[in-house]
């Protein structure tokens, strides 16, 4: 059988330090059927000149560069748009992806043709082996219930392009935009899930999630999205179980305004309050219950 064309896409924005390294990772795999799209985001340093330098040396490597600065989501859809591959890959320019990541992830897929995604990089499971498949609602419950699979970000994910057309691509929510991915694609198929050990994600300051660690804000507007994805007509959840995660998620937002206005300041407190619906009385209600 023909091997699927996978799009490997690499989205940039002045990562002249850890370009070579990120292509030089996807060149090195052992699964050959793969194209990969290179999409600048108007960089001001040399990563373009970079990109460009591996073009001679692999006709499989094709590179865009945007007429203007899209941001982070809108650039993931504009790579995607040209995509040919079955599957689509993100591998961020400042990340690698092991030589036989590619190899693997079509492997597991290809055992579950109804799946819509799947996510890599995950712990080991306590009942059974890694690759299997999860339905939308065992994979809400999973996360909501036993142990947080939405988190993960594009790096340990490997998505059919169909499948992800159909969900309406990224909505350009910044730094959610995978989160509530995941929980778009599970509303509508199954996920598989995979090991660790695929892919390889580079920590530096350069990043914006580093804004996690400084500003109690940015982690709280995931439990903000949690509650809306969980408000869905589209939560696959049954009702007392979307009832009890709903519950869940309260009493996490009741925590992170006390943390906030106890490690950081009152103000910062406040913030974190107003973003959210809940009263004093009910952070209270929720921090006991």
């Amino acid at each position: 059988m023909k091997e699927p064309l996978v799009s490997v896409l690499m989205t940039v924005y002045n990562r002249e330090k850890y370009i070579a390294e990120a292509i030089e990772s996807v060149l090195a795999s052992t699964y050959q059927n793969w194209e990969l799209i290179i999409v600048d985001d108007r960089s001001k340093d040399s990563s373009v000149e970079i990109a460009n330098s591996f073009k001679g040396k692999d006709d499989r490597v094709k590179v865009y560069i945007n007429e203007v600065n899209l941001g982070d989501y809108p650039n993931r859809n504009q790579a995607a748009s040209y995509a040919k591959g079955k599957y689509i890959k993100y591998v961020d320019a400042d990340d690698k992806i092991y030589p036989f990541g590619l190899e693997q992830l079509v492997f597991f897929m290809e055992q579950f043709p109804e799946a819509g995604y799947g996510l890599c990089s995950l712990a080991q499971d306590k009942i059974k082996m890694y690759p299997f498949q999860l339905e939308p609602m065992e994979a809400y419950y999973r996360h909501y219930f036993e142990q947080q699979l939405f988190h993960k970000a594009p790096l340990s994910a490997i998505i059919k392009k169909d499948s992800f057309e159909k969900a309406g691509r990224f909505s350009g929510k910044r730094m959610l935009g995978d989160f509530e991915m995941w929980h778009v694609l599970s509303q509508k198929f199954p996920v598989v899930l995979m090991p660790q050990g695929i892919v390889w994600y580079r920590e530096h300051d350069e990043q914006e999630m580093s804004l996690h660690r400084s500003d109690p804000m940015q982690p709280f507007r995931y439990k903000l999205l949690a509650e809306d994805l969980l408000k869905s007509n589209n939560c696959p959840l049954s009702a007392s179980d979307k009832m009890q995660a709903l519950k869940i998620v309260k009493s996490q937002q009741a925590s992170a305004i006390l943390s906030a206005g106890k490690h950081y300041n009152i103000k910062k407190g406040l913030e974190l309050k107003n973003a959210s619906d809940l009263n004093f009385l009910e952070i209270i209600k929720n921090k006991l219950s």
